[in-house]
């Protein structure tokens, strides 16, 4: 009987877990990123140092370990990218106070270095282009993904500006954004952006693990020479047991 019951709590846990999951990556695109595509690491480090690292720092990646792992020099680093003045060994910190980052937005801007590892790439994919006008808000925007965000749509020179069709409210209920259309034109086209911002979650996947470039590059071989050994191996049966048989 305590079996019985174990294995139903342990069934309904399962149930459970699965569909939170669920319900959690509903409605999220697919990024379709590969920290190993080092040209669109480079592409998205470009747009975060440019766009992003104004209020949100990468404690845990230093300048130094960009360089290595997007295979650029220290130089183009540092010009690129360290716009604090910071040195080719500091962390990739952001110049804005946190107390006057809470007055203008509200609350201070998290440090982005584990993103990808706490939302998952798709999250920040489809948060990125999920922004529209929002005149309620104090920033002016809004977001799909994330509700009454208090960050601004940064990309919006590059996508332009999204505004939301909403559905019709039933009594006792609220209206909610069934979609979103485009208000203004941007600088990129729609594909164009869906590349941008593909690059930029690449970027952070890459920020929120940076061995993970090495660790997949090294994949490759490790699975070769497993293949390689498993052949010897099938080799070394074969002449052991030839006589038995």
């Amino acid at each position: 009987m305590l079996k019985m019951t174990i294995k139903g709590f342990a069934a309904a846990a399962v149930l459970f877990a699965g569909a939170a999951g669920a319900e959690e990556g509903a409605g999220l695109q697919i990024a379709q990123t590969r920290v190993g595509n080092i040209a669109s690491v480079q592409s998205g480090a470009k747009l975060f140092f440019n766009y992003c690292s104004g209020c949100h720092s990468l404690k845990y990646v230093s300048y130094s370990q960009l360089a290595e792992d997007l295979h650029l020099s220290r130089d183009d680093v540092l010009k690129s990218f360290a716009f604090t003045g910071a040195k080719i060994g500091d962390q990739v910190l952001t110049n804005m106070p946190a107390e006057n980052a809470k007055t203008w937005f509200g609350n201070t801007p998290p440090d982005l270095s584990l993103e990808a590892r706490a939302k998952g790439p798709d999250w920040i994919y489809t948060y990125l282009k999920s922004f529209y006008l929002d005149p309620t808000r104090p920033t002016g925007w809004n977001n799909t993904v994330f509700p009454s965000v208090s960050m601004p749509n940064v990309l919006w020179e590059l996508q332009g500006s999204q505004r939301a069709v909403m559905s019709q409210a039933k009594p006792g209920e609220e209206a909610h954004v069934e979609k979103l259309e485009q208000a203004t034109a941007g600088k990129l086209s729609a594909e164009q952006f869906d590349a941008a911002a593909s690059d930029l979650t690449a970027f952070l996947d890459y920020a929120g693990e940076p061995a993970k470039v090495k660790r997949e590059s090294m994949g490759v071989w490790v699975v070769l020479f497993l293949a390689f050994f498993t052949f010897l191996a099938y080799l070394l049966k074969h002449e052991y047991w030839k006589d038995v048989h």
